[in-house]
């Protein structure tokens, strides 16, 4: 017997759309965190990100990516309702 492969990301997607289905399709990042993303999408454009920035970036994005599957676990899990 073989264990079906799972992601770690849709694991933690659908443990945060069990707690409020409602309260993770409302959810956004603050406005600060919001320009800063702006900030090193325009820089990156421009002249490229430092190491530094770079990692900050990537993180921003595994956490978008979270985000944006405990999103579409919670507009299932309300439809099934």
């Amino acid at each position: 017997m073989t264990a079906e492969p799972v992601s770690i990301f849709d694991e933690l997607a659908q443990f945060l759309a069990s707690l409020s289905p409602r309260r993770v399709l409302n959810f956004k990042t603050s406005k600060k965190s919001q320009e800063r993303v702006s900030f090193l999408l325009e820089k990156n454009a421009s002249i490229g990100l430092s190491e530094s920035e770079q990692k900050k970036m990537e993180k921003h994005m595994l956490i978008e990516h979270i985000v944006q599957l405990a999103k579409a676990k919670a507009l299932i899990k309300l439809a099934q309702k």
